[in-house]
C-alpha cells in the first residue's frame, strides 16, 4: 500500500526540514513547499492525503489558500501550524476549512499523533454523505453506518473501522500491519483470529468476493 502523503508548507527551511525528516521517518511521504502559491500548483498537480500549512507565508496566506481550494471542491483534511494563538484566529482557521490546529512552538511527537489521529478518521468534508459500495449496499457518513437494502446492518466498533479503512483504500491492497494499527489502540493487543473474524463478517454482509485476500500482503476491498 503506498505511503501516505503529506504537503508540508512552511517558510521556516529549518524548521521545515525538521519536520520533513522526521515524518519521513515515521513512514510518510512529504512534500515541502515555503510560500502559498507553490503549495496551490502541487495541490492541484498532485493528490495529498494531508495538508500541513503555516498561516503566515508568502504569497497566498494559509487561511486563504485552504479556504480556496474549498471553494473549488478540494476536501484534503488539513491542519494548520502557526504561531497565531487568539481566539479570532483559531475561529478563522476553522472557518477556512481546517481539521486540526497546532500553536508554535509544539513537539514533534504532538504533532505526530494529530496527523496519525486525522488519517485514522478517513473521511473529511464530504460533499456526498454515502459511500456505494456495490448494487444496494452504501456506507452512511453522517451517521457512520452501514445499509443493504435500506436497512441498517449492525457492525462492531472494530468492524466499522475496518470498513471505513477498506472505503478509504477502495481497490488497493491494504497491508496486515496498516489494519492492526488502525483496529487496535496502542496498548491492545492485535488479533489475527479476530481479524479473520471480522474480515468473515463483511465478506456476508457484502458478498464473498468482495474483499479479496492477498496472500503475504494484505486485503483489498473491491468495488463496483
Amino acid at each position: 500500500m503506498p505511503k501516505n502523503k503529506i504537503l508540508l508548507l512552511e517558510d521556516d527551511i529549518n524548521l521545515s526540514e525538521t519536520i520533513e525528516e522526521f515524518l519521513c521517518d515515521e513512514g510518510y511521504e512529504v512534500v515541502s513547499v515555503y510560500d502559498g502559491i507553490s503549495a496551490e500548483e502541487k495541490i492541484y498537480e498532485q493528490k495529498f492525503d494531508l495538508l500541513l500549512l503555516d498561516v503566515n507565508v508568502p504569497g497566498l496566506k494559509g487561511f486563504e489558500l485552504l479556504k480556496k481550494i474549498r471553494g473549488e471542491g478540494n476536501e484534503t483534511p488539513a491542519i494548520f501550524i502557526t504561531s497565531l494563538n487568539s481566539t479570532d484566529d483559531l475561529s478563522d482557521g476553522y472557518e477556512s476549512g481546517c481539521d486540526d490546529y497546532i500553536r508554535k512552538p509544539f513537539a514533534l511527537k504532538e504533532l505526530l499523533l494529530r496527523v496519525q489521529t486525522i488519517l485514522k478518521r478517513g473521511f473529511f468534508h464530504k460533499n456526498e454523505n454515502r459511500v456505494a459500495i456495490k448494487n444496494g449496499i452504501y456506507y452512511d457518513l453522517d451517521s457512520n453506518e452501514l445499509i443493504k437494502n435500506d436497512e441498517k446492518v449492525v457492525l462492531n466498533n472494530k468492524e466499522n473501522k475496518l470498513l471505513r479503512l477498506f472505503l478509504k483504500y477502495q481497490n488497493q491492497i491494504i497491508s496486515h500491519e496498516k489494519i492492526y494499527e488502525t483496529l487496535w489502540d496502542y496498548d491492545e493487543t492485535y488479533s489475527d483470529s479476530a481479524l479473520r473474524t471480522y474480515i468473515k463478517n463483511l465478506r456476508k454482509i457484502l458478498g464473498k468476493e468482495s474483499i479479496e485476500s492477498i496472500k503475504k500482503l494484505g486485503y483489498k476491498l473491491v468495488t463496483e
